[in-house]
């Protein structure tokens, strides 16, 4: 799979903003949701965490000592199972979203560039807070309302950013937005928010409650 232009630049400033998160937890357990076509988050952080796991509608299929990547809806009833066998997972009754991990499996949840994609984004964050371990952390980003114009310039007129990608943006975010999702989950208090790139995107960090 090709990829646009300006795609790497903007990964490795995600990357950037997250690795120092990361480093804090000494061989932390880290779930990346929307790892990408080739889990690259992950095999960047491999020398700093105990174990990977990446989920993707397109993920590859990586099986090592400390990474593991496989493909999941994690939005849709029609997924594949967890051990890449291609039967047919069968969510809880009336779910939105599931994520197949147990309970407090992880001190580290990424999201990068996943949010705005998302149709339920409360039930994904529910679902965050109950496999992240007391005191973990969700590091997110997302694009900001601002950048809704730039990206779709750089998209449908320069094609310098994936088309489809942009296209399938559900919408944008900024700190109020995201506050106020957070606050709807009990168990999750965002502890840090900041924009970057020129203000087109959020950075958050959000901790689940000891």
């Amino acid at each position: 799979m090709k990829e646009a232009l300006l795609e790497s630049t903007l990964r490795k400033m995600r990357l950037n903003r997250v690795l120092p998160s990361i480093q804090a937890f000494s061989n932390p357990r880290v779930l990346d949701i929307g790892c990408g076509w080739e889990a690259r988050l992950l095999q960047e952080i491999e020398p700093y965490i105990a174990r990977g796991v990446g989920i993707d509608f397109k993920a590859p299929a990586i099986n090592t000592d400390k990474i593991q990547t496989f493909t999941y809806y994690f939005e849709s009833k029609d997924c594949i199972d967890s051990n890449g066998g291609g039967g047919e997972m069968i969510f809880p009754q009336d779910s939105k979203c599931f994520l197949p991990f147990e309970n407090e499996s992880f001190e580290v949840v990424t999201m990068l560039a996943v949010l705005e994609h998302l149709n339920y984004p409360l039930e994904m964050l529910k679902q965050i807070a109950r496999v992240l371990k007391p005191n973990g952390i969700l590091l997110l980003t997302a694009p900001s309302h601002f950048a809704k114009p730039v990206l779709e310039f750089l998209a449908f007129r320069l094609k310098i950013v994936s088309e489809a990608e942009i296209r399938d943006h559900k919408r944008y975010y900024n700190k109020c937005d995201l506050s106020e999702l957070v606050s709807s989950i009990p168990e999750l208090t965002l502890i840090k928010h900041k924009y970057f790139q020129l203000g087109m995107n959020n950075f958050a960090i959000i901790q689940k409650r000891a």
